[in-house]
């Protein structure tokens, strides 16, 4: 679903190029070489965002369902 996203922007960003063209509006920095860039680094953002929060959830979350475990079992004995 990503890749889809970041190849309808691509595509967008593509157009609007053109469209730019056609009338006659040109900028030095609005290439295809850049629309490529942009969209590596979109990829790449999207790629490094998935891997931070699988590494926050794997640790963070993880402990503290452990540490939520541990104080259910002193509580269940206590009440014993």
């Amino acid at each position: 679903m990503v890749k889809d996203i970041i190849t309808q922007l691509g595509g967008f960003l593509t157009a609007l190029l053109a469209f730019f063209t056609v009338i006659g509006i040109s900028f030095d920095w609005f290439t295809p070489e850049s629309i490529n860039a942009f969209l590596l680094l979109v990829s790449s953002f999207v790629g490094l965002a998935i891997n931070i929060y699988a590494v926050w959830k794997n640790t963070y979350v993880k402990q503290h369902l452990k540490e939520n475990k541990q104080r259910g079992k002193r509580n269940e004995e206590d009440l014993s």
